[in-house]
Order: C-alpha cells, then structure tokens, then sequence
C-alpha cells in the first residue's frame, strides 16, 4: 500500500494504515467524555455547529484573489517568507509515519491484519470495534505491544511539524494517527489534535478512571490485559463482559470523535492563514472535511504521493462545491506535490532556508532515540508471544 491510501471497512467506512480507526460522520458526536467539554455543552451541539459552518463555506461565492505568486510548491515558499504566515495548520495522516518503519494493517504476509490470524477474528477490523474489545481484549493488546509508542522514530515530515512551531508559525497540527510521533519530536501537547484519540492516557470503560501512559505501557509490556485499580464494587453494576477494563484513549468503531477535535476546529480554521495536507487520502470523515473550513482566500497544499481531496467534476456541475481543486480555470490557491512526505518536507524546508536545520535537528534527535527503542526492542524480544503464554 502506497502512503496515504486508505482502505475500506466492510461497512463502507474508510481506513488508513497507521489510522485504522475511520470514522462515519452521523454516529461521531454520541457520548463525548472528554474532559476539556463544558458539561453545559452536548457534544450533539458541538458538532451542529461544525457541519453549519462546513455547509456555509462551501456554499457557492465569488472567486477569491489568488495570494500565492505561483501555484506550487515554490509559491507557497515565497507566501510562508513574504507575507509573513503566522498561523498554519497541518493536517496529516498515515504517509507521514510510513518512513518511521509502523507496517500497514493489510499487506498480505507482512500486515499486522496477517500477524493477527492466530487469534481468529471474525473480520480484520474487529480488533477495532468496541463491542469485540469487550470480549476479547486480548488481540488489541498483542496488537498494542506491536504498535506501542516508543518503538518508533519520528520521521523527517514529524520534524518539520516541530520546526514549523519552533519558527512560531505553526498553529495547530491535526492527526489522524495514533502513534504519538507528533509529541515524540517535543511538539507541545497543546499543539496536537489528535483526531482519532491517542494512547498518552487511557480509562477505565466504566468507572472512567484514568490511567497514565506509564501504567498501561507497563501492562502492555509485561503481556497482561490491563484491568481497573479500583475496588471491584465499582463494577458490580456492570452487565457488560470484563467489568472495568482499561482501553486506551484512541478512537474504535462505535465510539465518537474526542469533543476537542470539533472544538479546536470551530476556534483555529477562521484564523488559519496556510494549510498544509501531508500524506492522507482525505477520505475519512470528518476528518477530511477540515479542509473546507479555512478561509476562502488561504492557500492549501497537499504533498503526498497521489493527488486527493478532489470533488468529482459532475459534482461541482451540481453546485456541490467543496475539496480540493489542483486543476480547473478557476484554482486560485491550492496546490499538490506528488511524492513522499519526507521529501516534500525537506524540499520546503530547503526552499524556506531551513533545510540544513531540519537536517540537524532529525540526526540529533535520532541519536537520542536510539538506546531507548533498543531497550524496548530488547524486552519485546525477551517476551513470548501471544500463543505461547
């Protein structure tokens, strides 16, 4: 699978494979526990507001001016340096992680799907779904052990998100990936969403306890299913298989999108003055609905390995407007970069002066990593695996 492609779920709903977790857009906003909601606020509201705004800019209007002096990767440099930008956001999926050597979830032989077959799932993407967690959680976390964060290296596109934040004009960089390489690289927390959840905390399913990612890892690393610390009364009133199970906060099927990504997105997209889109198939909803939400005027450039985003000619005849649109008369700012993330990456860097920075920054860090994925490398190899214990 090329970075950036996305699979499909039985059902219809759009994966990726870093991001198996695609989410269809009506069922997203039930049962919202995020702790940074307003309990005055449902997060049915929430959301209403985002698909409101959506609708309106989209909505047929004038051609906006075109801002960047040429519509590639080269303009978009000169815009960055020129005007000065001040507020960029990142939207980024699967194709950024796939340099950092995480496998895909379907490739025959090599995918973790393959690696998986021992525990006879009854679909691939059960390990996925909540209702089967449940009751078997035991193939997610032989799955997690694999995955976990820690074992990974940030890959050059990571980095640049940080450069991007160093140089002070990043504004929020939003994932669709549950790998944590984002924080890896030393972005700050509050500058990541992430979008599909995240194993930086986890909680009890249902007494809502938290757990660190200390905890759990070390639950994870020692091969046991990882159960609530609190007294077993608290679970008494549970009808459910495995009364206090502990699940990290990343997003199943069957769950809702955290309130923050429709939070963040109602406050950050009216100030965003670039969009950069790397490595995502922009098919997954609503994730790939942000793209509509910048302003009118602000440029958008894909880098990726095929083009994406694009509504279907027909589409717009019908006055459907909205996504990308690399190719017609009327493109006034978007623009895409066939290749890998990394690569388009250092070639912006290099373009914007900071190539050699980048550079530096990734062998430094990189040298730091090293005995820390070797240790956790070590003890996954000490560990028997899941059909031998």
């Amino acid at each position: 699978m090329k970075p950036g492609d996305a699979d499909t779920k039985e059902n219809g709903c759009p994966i990726s494979p870093t991001d198996p977790v695609g989410m269809a857009g009506k069922s997203l906003v039930e049962n919202s526990t995020d702790d940074e909601q307003d309990p005055e606020s449902s997060c049915d509201d929430i959301a209403t507001k985002y698909y409101e705004k959506l609708w309106h800019a989209t909505d047929g209007e004038e051609k906006p001016e075109q801002r960047l002096q040429s519509l590639d990767i080269d303009g978009v440099a000169s815009y960055i340096l020129d005007r000065p930008c001040k507020n960029i956001i990142v939207l980024s999926g699967a194709g950024i992680s796939t340099a950092a050597g995480i496998p895909d979830f379907r490739s025959p032989g090599s995918g973790l799907y393959h690696q998986l077959e021992k525990y006879n799932l009854p679909h691939p993407e059960a390990i996925f779904e909540i209702d089967y967690f449940r009751e078997n959680p035991k193939a997610f976390y032989e799955l997690a052990r694999q995955l976990y964060p820690g074992r990974f290296k940030p890959t050059l596109c990571h980095y640049f998100l940080r450069l991007l934040h160093e140089k002070e004009v990043l504004l929020r960089s939003y994932t669709q990936n549950i790998d944590m390489l984002e924080r890896r690289t030393g972005l700050p927390g509050e500058k990541i969403v992430e979008a599909h959840g995240t194993f930086h905390s986890s909680h009890c399913l249902d007494c809502h306890k938290e757990f660190t990612i200390e905890w759990i890892k070390e639950k994870v690393f020692a091969g046991e299913t990882p159960f609530c610390t609190e007294p077993s009364e608290k679970h008494e009133d549970v009808l459910l298989p495995n009364p206090g199970l502990v699940k990290p906060d990343i997003v199943f099927f069957g769950e809702s999108l955290p309130s923050k990504f429709f939070q963040r997105a109602e406050e950050d997209f009216p100030q965003c003055d670039l969009l950069i889109i790397l490595g995502t198939s922009l098919v997954v909803q609503p994730f790939s609905t942000l793209v509509d939400r910048v302003p009118p005027t602000t440029p958008r450039i894909l880098i990726n390995n095929q083009r994406a985003g694009q509504v279907h000619p027909f589409m717009r005849m019908l006055g459907i407007g909205g996504g990308l649109d690399y190719e017609s008369e009327d493109n006034v700012r978007d623009v895409f970069w066939e290749g890998s993330c990394d690569d388009g990456c250092q070639l912006l860097a290099d373009l914007l002066g900071w190539g050699d920075e980048l550079k530096s920054l990734v062998a430094s860090e990189h040298e730091t990593l090293e005995s820390e994925i070797d240790d956790i490398t070590a003890k996954l190899a000490a560990m028997p695996s899941g059909d031998e214990k």
